[in-house]
């Protein structure tokens, strides 16, 4: 009764760990609302209400005749999906159960399975409702065709996977600052309803705003996911490498620090939150 069984190859490991991930990433999914098919079509309200809100914006202020050549709400899905993505996966991963949660004194739980699964989980979330509301779209509404969509999704993995990275580095700093990454962490989510490029076209923009946006990773992602999704847009003012680099560097700085956290936290730490 008292003994822990412990797997005895590699591929005993590898489910037991596949298991916990899956039902700590239904437990996140659920977290929300307790029905976890009304939990699924909140979040696709989310962003059908993004979606319109920013389509009955730019109807309003004339901007439609700046978006490119093709489907105007391709356009904003393109971008707005991407950020979505991003900013909640940082969002899920900066909220996950740290060291001095008490989820971490069950003996199998750690903390890279909670960050995995709230990051899972939120990319299973978003990933079902770019596709319920693509489909809802093309079947209802208008047909859409997008040029290279394996691209366009890579870069949606891209910005998930930045979201991690820079998730886990406030992650990492949250027990020893928790008002300052609360509102660090706040702030550069807001700051990317403007920073993210979403609300413009990379290759119209002057040199002296580009200098402003083009340190951000998700401003290339989004600008990249375009070039993939529309055949006579090509994106000169951007790269896939530079997330990609800025993700790793960061993950593995947030990895660093999670760990030299995790071996140096205390419970008061987590009174403090």
């Amino acid at each position: 009764m008292f003994q822990q069984s412990v797997p005895r190859t590699t591929l005993e490991s590898a489910v037991n760990i596949a298991e916990l991930v899956y039902h700590s990433i239904v437990r996140n999914v659920r977290k929300s609302h307790g029905n976890a098919v009304m939990s699924i079509l909140i979040n696709m309200l989310q962003a059908f209400i993004f979606v319109i809100a920013f389509y009955v914006m730019f109807t309003v202020l004339g901007l439609r005749s700046a978006a490119l050549r093709g489907d105007f709400l391709l356009y904003l899905m393109s971008g707005i999906f991407l950020f979505l993505t991003h900013t909640k996966t940082l969002g899920a991963v900066v909220g996950s159960e740290g060291p001095s949660s008490p989820m971490m004194k069950h003996a199998p739980m750690n903390t890279i399975i909670s960050i995995l699964s709230a990051a899972l989980g939120t990319l299973y979330i978003q990933v079902l409702s770019l596709f319920a509301i693509l489909f809802v779209y093309h079947a209802a509404i208008s047909p859409i065709t997008i040029d290279d969509p394996i691209g366009a999704f890579g870069m949606l993995l891209i910005a998930w996977f930045t979201g991690i990275a820079i998730g886990m580095v406030f992650l990492a700093l949250k027990p020893w600052f928790p008002t300052f990454v609360s509102i660090a962490s706040t702030v550069y989510q807001r700051a990317n309803m403007i920073a993210s490029g979403k609300m413009f076209v990379a290759n119209t923009l002057p040199t002296f705003m580009l200098n402003m946006f083009d340190w951000n990773p998700l401003f290339h992602c989004i600008d990249q996911a375009r070039g993939f999704t529309f055949i006579n847009y090509y994106p000169r003012n951007s790269s896939i490498t530079y997330p990609l680099i800025v993700g790793v560097v960061l993950l593995m700085v947030g990895l660093m620090g999670e760990f030299y956290t995790r071996r140096n936290v205390s419970l008061s730490m987590g009174a403090r939150r």
